[in-house]
């Protein structure tokens, strides 16, 4: 029997209800829908519409419900619509009389946003730990790597030595305004719906304030259409994971480079990597390579929510119903990613020897060399056309830059030091750069924001 049963003379169509039905996913929000249920018991409670004794009957049926969820004891039937038919469903068969007064001055309308509301709430803050965990990852990782250095890339091309705690600490940095992101939605959508009913709210007496503060919501609704309609909080919360699954993919796509024999940067552990079903010798970076191509995954489910929401009239249509599996999937491919990815770098080895190697060639001291000269009072843009012919001199001429660099006469032995193995990153001095200094600072700066998000995360689970 449906919830809607009494306006129609017939049955729903098999179609209809194979179509239509949400129970496949939403059972997902099965603990939510219950609290939000008890909250609306209590509620009725307060208003004088129950009894006390009815109040405290459901309140003990909810619990028992939620025991028979948690166990796998609950037993759906085909009639279920959604999680919400089949909890009410089983409420009024055990507790009779008193369970149909459960729906009482509710809609399925503003129930599924509070149910969506408080998972969103609770899923969000739980991938804000798993980047707080990786950024902890990244800041031992960056104070282990010490004075290492390797090439830094623009264009995938090596451009200058940086140190390998400056390149760790620069995806600490990216986590974190995904950290930042999240928790601004989080604020946003800490709004309680219930009580806004289908979508004009209710006759009855209900206090949406006090179901607000029994559920933990920062604040109620201000406008019923709105709040049954509003699915921007989804919207926000799958940007915010896209976009993170996008830093996602940049670091998969740097261990994919640098575990290659190519580069050679990064060994892999046997448990963080897969092989081949025919080439005996591969060891392949499985792990980073769904980094990269778990993030269009995440990118076509906002996309693809957004097209849904554009074309919608207020308040509540059937559409909204596709606003629970994008999101389920995107928090799930995210959290897997950050997990796996951590557990990548973590095993991983780096070979520091082969990184300093790559970044010792003289050519990627040019600009120190082009910035000696402007010391010197040399113009910028002279310097840089002086040291770009020696480059290409000595490339095709196959002369060592540092010969070069010595018998010019505006440059000479003391240029050419600048041209040592480790020389340039040790000249970097600008304040966020890559010099020892100006991370040690950064390190510290680092640090003191993770203590941040650890108070904010705290204050994030007790909300």
């Amino acid at each position: 029997m449906t919830l809607w049963h009494g306006r129609f003379g017939g049955t729903p169509s098999s179609e209809l209800l194979a179509y239509t039905q949400s129970l496949s996913f939403d059972k997902r929000l099965a603990h939510d829908d219950v609290t939000c249920s008890k909250a609306h018991v209590k509620g009725l409670g307060v208003a004088k519409i129950i009894t006390e004794e009815e109040v405290q009957l459901l309140l003990a049926t909810l619990e028992e419900v939620e025991t028979e969820l948690g166990s796998g004891e609950f037993r759906f039937e085909y009639s279920d619509e959604d999680i919400h038919t089949a909890i009410e469903r089983r409420v009024t068969e055990l507790a009779g009389d008193p369970g149909a007064k459960l729906h009482t001055g509710r809609s399925r309308n503003d129930q599924v946003a509070t149910d969506l509301r408080l998972f969103a709430k609770r899923e969000l803050a739980s991938v804000c730990a798993r980047i707080l965990d990786f950024q902890r990852l990244l800041f031992g990782l960056a104070e282990s790597a010490e004075d290492v250095y390797l090439p830094g890339y623009t264009h995938l091309q090596k451009a200058q030595p940086v140190l390998l705690s400056h390149y760790f600490l620069a995806h600490g940095w990216a986590l974190a305004r995904d950290f930042d992101r999240l928790v601004e939605t989080i604020t946003r959508l800490d709004v309680s719906p219930l009580g806004a009913g289908a979508l004009g709210g209710s006759s009855l007496p209900l206090d949406p304030d006090f179901v607000s503060r029994e559920l933990g919501f920062a604040r109620r609704f201000d406008n019923s259409l709105d709040a049954v309609s509003d699915r921007d909080f989804v919207a926000e919360a799958l940007f915010d994971l896209a976009l993170l699954g996008v830093h996602l993919s940049r670091i998969g796509e740097e261990l994919v480079l640098w575990s290659t024999e190519e580069f050679g940067y990064l060994r892999l552990d046997d448990a963080y990597s897969t092989g081949s079903s025919m080439l005996p010798q591969k060891k392949n970076p499985d792990i980073a390579e769904l980094a990269r191509g778990k993030s269009g995954r995440v990118i076509g489910s906002l996309t693809g929510f957004l097209t849904t929401l554009k074309g919608l009239p207020l308040s509540y249509n059937r559409d909204l119903q596709e606003d629970k599996e994008p999101l389920f999937d995107s928090l799930d491919q995210i959290s897997l990613g950050i997990s796996s990815l951590s557990g990548l770098l973590s095993s991983s080895g780096f070979d520091f020897s082969k990184m300093r190697r790559a970044a010792d060639s003289p050519y990627l001291c040019a600009i120190d060399l082009a910035e000696w000269l402007v010391a010197k009072g040399v113009p910028f843009r002279k310097a840089h056309a002086i040291i770009g012919g020696l480059v290409r001199d000595s490339l095709e001429r196959h002369v060592d830059l540092g010969e070069l660099v010595e018998a010019h006469p505006q440059l000479g032995s003391e240029a050419a030091e600048l041209l040592m193995p480790g020389v340039s990153v040790e000249r970097r001095q600008t304040l966020g750069g890559s010099g020892i200094e100006a991370v040690k600072v950064q390190l510290d700066s680092f640090h003191a924001l993770v203590s941040r998000e650890e108070d904010v995360l705290e204050s994030l689970v007790q909300r």
